[in-house]
Parts: C-alpha cells; structure tokens; sequence
C-alpha cells in the first residue's frame, strides 16, 4: 500500500506515519538504531512505502536485510503494528 507525500509548512516532505502523525526524514529512527521496537519498524515501512527512502536506502541505513524489512512489510499487512511483536511471532506466524 503505497502513501501520498505530502509539504508540510517547512516545504519538507512527509508521510502519515503508523501513528497518524506526519513523519518526515528528521523524524526517522536514527542511522545507528539498534533497539528496533514496533514503532521505529513500522516508521521504516511507511517512509519506504510514502517515498521518503527508497528501500536501498532504508536497508543501507539501518543495516536490515532486504528479508527483514519484507517480514516487516507482511507483518503490518497481515495483523498490522502489533504483527511487529518480537514477542509474539510465533503466535502471528502460526
């Protein structure tokens, strides 16, 4: 599900972001991030689908696997941000 890129007031682009507020580049989890908690994945995701980073950037960025980043894609199609749940993986992927 791609999204529209918007300007916001700053002429910077943006994306609704997973939790209905505008995300933009500034906003990204930063490039060093090693703590992924659901938030952060699902803010990666919508900042790929809405065009802000293409996904070689996002995986270059973050140092994800091209995998990883698709589980992540499946994860909040199938069950939404909740699908992100380390935790919980077994019983979303059952």
């Amino acid at each position: 599900m791609l999204q529209e890129r918007r300007l916001n007031g700053k002429g910077e682009q943006y994306v609704v972001g997973p939790t209905g507020t505008p995300l933009t580049l500034r906003d990204l989890p930063p490039p060093n991030t090693d703590r992924w908690v659901i938030r952060r994945k699902a803010e990666v995701v919508a900042a790929v689908r809405g065009g802000l980073l293409s996904i070689d950037d996002a995986l270059n960025r973050y140092g994800i696997t091209a995998e990883e980043f698709s589980a992540w894609q499946v994860a909040i199609d199938k069950w939404g941000m909740q699908g992100l749940r380390t935790t919980r993986i077994q019983h979303y992927r059952s």
